[in-house]
């Protein structure tokens, strides 16, 4: 079982993300006001709360949504499911679409510490439902066979 501890939008390209605390899914679409929502496969990014601590622990020094994620999940580690997992909060479901993403070594990040964790450990999905994602909510997986809320 899993938890939200953050949810983060960036309203244009290129900027970090900020925690918004709660924000509204919109299905096939992605985080209502976010810059990379669309009809694409890549429609809201996770990363493991436990990763981002242990960069930090080394030095980093990175606050939610540094990487350009949109939720910050404790209690799963991500980056080991495979694509086609299937995620619920609330009412939104989410499909785990591609694991990682090329870092462009001209991040902050990267420049500071000479690596960065998305590659490795980001996970994308798309949204199958909508519905509100706030701060303190389960995120659990739908295990094969379970009913979800998808019409």
């Amino acid at each position: 079982m899993g938890k939200v501890i953050a949810v983060c939008i960036s309203e244009k390209r290129g900027f970090q993300k900020t925690n918004i605390h709660t924000a509204r899914l919109i299905e096939d679409w992605g985080i209502e006001r976010d810059a990379h929502a669309g009809k694409w496969h890549r429609q809201v990014s996770l990363l493991s709360y436990e990763k981002i601590r242990e960069f930090n622990d080394r030095g980093a020094d990175v606050s939610d949504g540094a990487f350009g994620e949109n939720l910050v999940i404790s209690g799963l580690d991500l980056a080991t499911l495979p694509v086609g997992t299937r995620f619920r909060c609330n009412d939104a479901v989410l499909e785990l679409t591609q694991v990682g993403k090329e870092c462009h070594h001209g991040c902050e990040i990267f420049q500071k510490m000479g690596e960065c964790i998305m590659p490795k450990n980001g996970v994308f999905t798309r949204v199958l439902h909508g519905g509100t994602v706030s701060e303190g909510d389960c995120f659990d997986i739908i295990e094969e066979g379970e009913i979800s809320c998808i019409v």
